[in-house]
C-alpha cells in the first residue's frame, strides 16, 4: 500500500471534533445506566468533555506531525510515527481531562481514581485502531482521487492534441505559400511559429493570462504574415488580472476562430477585453446568427467544464461576435 500523509481539511477537524464530543455523550449514557451512582449530569459532562480533549489532542498531535515531522523522515517510518501520535492523542487526551476534574466532586473521578492511568493507556490504543483504520481510508481516498486526476488529465491531453496539429497544418500551409512569393516573409513566419511552440509545449494545462496571451500576440503574427496585416488586434489592460490562470490555448482558439471564420478580405479587427474576470472577445467579421460549435469551440467548452474554471458564451453585440470566457470567481 502507498504510503500516504494524514492529511484532513480543518473543516473536517470540526466534524471529527463534533463526533468525537458525541460519541463520549453517548458512551456516558451507557454508564449513566450500567451504575445507579453515576446517574447526574456530572458523568455526562465529564465523558463528553473527554471526548472533545482526545479529538482536540488528535488534531494538535496530527497537524504537528504533518508540518514538521514527517516532511523530515524517511517515508518507511511515516506509519510508526503517525500511530504513535494517534496513542498519544487518546492517552493525553483522557489523561489531560481527568487532571482537570481531578479536584471535582465528580462520582465518575472518585470511582477511575485509583485505575485512572489504565484507563488512559486503554483509551490509547482504541485512537491507535481508530488511527490505523483512518489512514486505509486516507490511503483509499488517496489513491481515488489520484485515478481521478490521472483520468482527467488524460482527457486534457486529449483534448489540447486536437489543437495542436489543427493550428500547426494552417500555419505550415502559411508558410508553404511564401516560401516561393517571400522568404523574408517565410523565415519571419518560422521564427514566429517556433515561438508558439515553444509556449504551447507547456505540459500545464492551466497556465497565466500574460502567457496565454503571448501566445495569442504570436499567434496574430503568424497569421499577418498571410493576410498582409490587415488582422489587427487590440488587447484592454490586464494588468490586474494577468495572473490568473486560465486554459491553454482559451483566448488563442477564440481569435484564430474570429480570423477564420470572420475575415472577409477586409481589415479584421479583433478585440479582448476584460470584465469581472471573464474574458471577452470581439471581432468585426462575418456575422453569424445560429453558430454552431465546431471541433474547436467544443473543444475549449469541454476543457472549461472538465477544469471546472468556468463556461463559453457566445452573442452577436453592436454588429459583433462576441465570446465570453465566464470564469468562475
Amino acid at each position: 500500500m502507498q504510503i500516504v500523509e494524514l492529511k484532513i481539511s480543518p473543516k473536517d477537524w470540526l466534524y471529527i471534533i463534533i463526533i468525537g464530543a458525541f460519541f463520549g455523550f453517548f458512551i456516558s449514557l451507557f454508564f449513566y445506566f450500567l451504575n445507579k451512582d453515576l446517574q447526574n449530569l456530572n458523568t455526562i459532562f465529564f465523558s463528553t468533555i473527554s471526548a472533545f480533549f482526545i479529538s482536540l489532542f488528535a488534531f494538535f498531535l496530527i497537524t504537528i506531525s504533518n508540518k514538521f515531522i514527517l516532511p523530515k523522515m524517511n517515508k518507511k517510518f511515516w506509519y510508526l510515527i503517525s500511530f504513535i501520535f494517534s496513542f498519544l492523542a487518546g492517552f493525553l487526551g483522557f489523561s489531560f481531562s481527568f487532571f482537570i476534574f481531578s479536584n471535582s466532586e465528580y462520582k465518575i473521578i472518585e470511582l477511575i481514581t485509583s485505575f485512572w492511568l489504565n484507563i488512559s493507556i486503554t483509551i490509547g490504543f482504541l485512537t491507535f485502531l481508530v488511527g490505523l483504520i483512518l489512514h486505509q481510508f486516507i490511503s483509499m481516498k488517496y489513491k481515488n482521487e489520484e485515478i481521478k486526476t490521472e483520468i482527467l488529465e488524460t482527457k486534457l491531453r486529449a483534448l489540447e492534441n486536437e489543437l495542436n496539429p489543427h493550428f500547426l497544418f494552417n500555419a505550415l500551409n502559411s508558410v508553404s505559400e511564401l516560401i516561393y512569393q517571400n522568404q523574408q516573409k517565410a523565415e519571419n513566419a518560422i521564427i514566429e511559429i517556433s515561438k508558439f511552440l515553444r509556449n504551447a509545449i507547456n505540459k500545464e494545462s492551466l497556465i497565466t493570462l500574460e502567457t496565454e496571451l503571448s501566445m495569442v500576440k504570436t499567434y496574430v503574427n503568424i497569421e499577418n504574415i498571410r493576410f498582409d496585416e490587415q488582422i489587427v488586434l487590440y488587447i484592454s489592460d490586464f494588468e490586474k488580472i494577468k495572473s490568473i490562470k486560465v486554459p491553454k490555448f482559451s483566448v488563442q482558439l477564440l481569435v484564430e476562430n474570429a480570423i477564420k471564420h470572420g475575415f472577409l478580405g477586409k481589415k479584421l479587427e479583433i478585440y479582448i477585453k476584460f470584465e469581472n474576470n471573464n474574458i471577452i472577445v470581439l471581432n468585426n467579421g462575418k456575422l453569424t446568427e445560429n453558430l454552431k460549435f465546431g471541433t474547436g469551440l467544443s473543444n475549449l467548452e469541454r476543457r472549461l467544464v472538465l477544469q471546472k474554471i468556468g463556461k463559453l458564451k457566445f452573442q452577436i453585440e453592436e454588429n459583433m461576435m462576441k465570446f465570453i470566457i465566464i470564469l468562475k470567481d
